[in-house]
């Protein structure tokens, strides 16, 4: 009896220990709620991306990212999840997360975008000039406003251009942030086609519209002159102001000797762009360019300088070493018209309507050796007007009613190889009287009075003055053609004036 009494305590203690020891360690690891919390963001650019759903597995419940990119869950009973993050254009993203009691539980999702193409940048919208604007300035600024990008996106432009007839388009600017660029050197009187094109940062490019414009004709203007910048001879025109000068011509070579036609319609111009010198034309404007001659400019001393109009602008006539051609104004017709006397050649050169007389320059090998003759159009009765003189003698050109004739000579009589000038003055010899009256009394010492040109009145002359040292730059002047007096600078950094 007493054994099993013992027996019966013993079971009854490893029962009540067992049942103890179980609801000990049910107080020691409860499973009990936590919270999840997050931030979702762009894998490419890391800004956060709001209205993106997330999910859980097991379920809890839905929500959207905010503005910020963040979400929270909670309560949550603790264990372990998949959070399922789902947006348009992206590609749903998963992550397996553990909740603890009484823990957040932090993570980060970065989604990857679908097709980048998604996320194009919306097309810039125009602001200036307005879309086929007519009379622009041949320099402007164009303007345009930025398509509303991603919060956190930068955007880029390249800013295309398209002159009207021409298929090549010109980059003005590339990856610019602003919103503004310059066109400049534009043509007058010409259509223009602009494009901008906008990138952001994955590199996805939105094309937007092509708007149009047309700049303004060009301004009457009745002086042209020859400027050189950086060793570059280009021709430039202008209205007598300084502040209204326009180029006409760009290209990587020298060209110089602008005359405007006795018609006013075009403007030639000798340039060395080939391995020649020849004549081109082109229009008032700058526009229109073309090669006239095949036979180049050439011979002593010419680079370019020998050539002039005829009186009905239909013709021109110059000069190849001892020969002086004459050729139709489309560059048709060459035919000769007189040979130079022995051992000479032409060089500068002018035609007359009155009495249909031409004007040449003669020179020898030595730069200093040169005469001034007088001949018919058709080349003959060649006769001496100016003898060869100490000094260089050049630039004859006649005066509009061509009873006189203008030219240059250096009155020190200074000669050597280089052909430098030291005090080059401006005569004119009346050819009923042979009279011959200096124009250049009030030159300013040191300087060189150069090419000179009647105004299309007869009451002016433009010339160039330049230091006779070579060191500065030339400028254009104009003087009264009766005493050489009111002399005015018209224009600095300037040569080889013409004005019609």
């Amino acid at each position: 009896m007493l054994k099993a009494t013992t027996t019966l305590r013993l079971f009854c203690a490893l029962f009540f220990l067992i049942v103890f020891t179980a609801c000990n360690e049910d107080t020691i690891e409860p499973l009990g709620e936590g919270s999840i919390g997050g931030e979702i963001r762009d894998a490419d650019t890391s800004e956060p991306l709001a209205g993106v759903a997330v999910t859980s597995n097991p379920a809890t419940s839905a929500i959207a990212s905010d503005e910020d990119g963040r979400f929270v869950f909670e309560p949550v009973a603790g264990g372990n999840y998949t959070l399922l993050a789902r947006k348009s254009g992206y590609k749903t993203e998963s992550v397996a997360v553990a909740v603890k009691n009484d823990n957040r539980t932090f993570v980060t999702i970065l989604m990857v975008p679908e097709n980048p193409a998604t996320f194009a940048p919306g097309p810039p919208s125009l602001v200036d000039p307005s879309d086929n604007a007519p009379n622009q300035n041949i320099s402007l600024t164009l303007k345009w406003t930025s398509p509303e990008a991603r919060s956190g996106d930068s955007l880029t432009y390249n800013v295309y251009l398209y002159e009207s007839g021409v298929a090549e388009k010109k980059l003005l600017v590339q990856n610019i942030t602003d919103t503004t660029t310059v066109a400049s050197n534009l043509k007058f009187n010409t259509t223009y086609f602009w494009q901008v094109t906008v990138k952001n940062k994955r590199g996805a490019v939105t094309n937007g519209p092509v708007w149009s414009f047309t700049t303004h004709a060009m301004p009457v203007t009745r002086f042209v002159f020859a400027r050189e910048e950086e060793g570059n001879y280009d021709i430039y025109s202008s209205d007598g102001t300084a502040a209204n000068v326009f180029r006409l011509t760009s290209s990587f070579s020298r060209e110089w000797w602008p005359v405007i036609s006795p018609i006013r319609d075009r403007i030639a111009y000798s340039s060395n762009v080939g391995t020649d010198i020849h004549i081109y034309t082109m229009n008032r404007d700058g526009s229109e360019k073309r090669q006239l001659t095949t036979i180049p400019v050439a011979g002593y001393h010419n680079q370019g300088i020998g050539f002039t109009w005829s009186p009905d602008g239909g013709q021109l006539l110059y000069a190849h070493y001892d020969n002086l051609y004459l050729i139709n104004r489309n560059g048709t017709g060459l035919r000769l018209i007189a040979k130079a006397p022995a051992n000479r050649h032409f060089r500068m050169i002018d035609w007359t309507a009155s009495g249909n007389k031409i004007v040449v320059q003669t020179i020898g090998s030595n730069i200093n050796d040169s005469e001034i003759y007088i001949m018919d159009s058709d080349g003959g009765n060649m006769t001496l007007l100016v003898e060869n003189l100490p000094g260089r003698i050049e630039s004859p050109t006649f005066s509009v009613n061509g009873r006189n004739v203008m030219y240059t000579r250096d009155v020190e009589g200074f000669e050597n190889a280089a052909g430098r000038q030291l005090n080059a003055q401006i005569f004119i010899k009346n050819l009923e009287t042979s009279r011959v009256t200096n124009l250049s009394n009030g030159k300013p010492d040191g300087t060189n009075d150069l090419f000179p040109r009647f105004s299309s009145d007869g009451s002016k002359i433009v010339f160039t003055n330049a230091p006779n040292d070579g060191v500065g730059p030339s400028s254009v002047w104009m003087m009264d053609v009766s005493n050489g007096r009111n002399r005015v600078r018209l224009f600095e950094n300037a040569t080889m004036p013409d004005y019609k």
